[in-house]
């Protein structure tokens, strides 16, 4: 079926179409993804938002007559508000510092409240599974690149990946919940 019969369907909210889209273009878009984040979760949650997208909007804005254009569009101007908004965060952070640094009468204040976030990320890093710790620290306090890791603990640079990036979540979800 051509796209341009799927997004017709679609508009119609038929959910066979809909599904084909995904299947159709899901990967394709998850791969692409995934080389400009670095973070595999992360390229599927954008993937997924993607998807929910084009459902929620079918019957408005979706008039896309090349569907793989569109998707990348939305995919690529996804990653791009991602990337500022992290700029954004960096920008902050450092202006917050700046503050701080010039600011002595919070200084002390903020150096309490950094020694308790300092302590309780700790306690979290401590809470992650021995493996996942160690290589953790490996990467985070002792400034080691995957490849190192990798061979000090004789296993590969996916597997420390995958490690890191589930400490990382692990800690992401606790931290959270603070």
């Amino acid at each position: 079926m051509s796209d341009a019969k799927l997004v017709q369907l679609l508009q119609a909210s038929d959910h066979k179409a809909y599904t084909e889209i995904y299947n159709r273009y899901f990967h394709l878009l998850f791969v692409h993804a995934r080389k400009k984040l670095n973070d595999e979760d992360l390229a599927k949650d954008i993937i997924q938002e993607i998807f929910t997208k084009i459902w929620i909007k079918r019957e408005i804005q979706l008039t896309a007559t090349n569907l793989t254009g569109y998707l990348y569009t939305l995919m690529k101007n996804r990653i791009l508000d991602l990337y500022l908004h992290q700029e954004v965060k960096t920008k902050y952070m450092r202006s917050l510092e700046s503050f701080i640094a010039t600011n002595k009468s919070t200084a002390t204040d903020a150096l309490v409240r950094a020694k308790e976030c300092s302590a309780h990320i700790n306690k979290e890093i401590a809470a992650l599974p021995p493996k996942m710790r160690q290589i953790f620290e490996m990467s985070r306090t002792n400034q080691l690149s995957y490849k190192e890791i990798a061979e000090r603990l004789n296993t590969n640079e996916n597997n420390v990946s995958k490690q890191i990036n589930s400490g990382l979540k692990v800690l992401r979800r606790r931290l959270m919940r603070v």
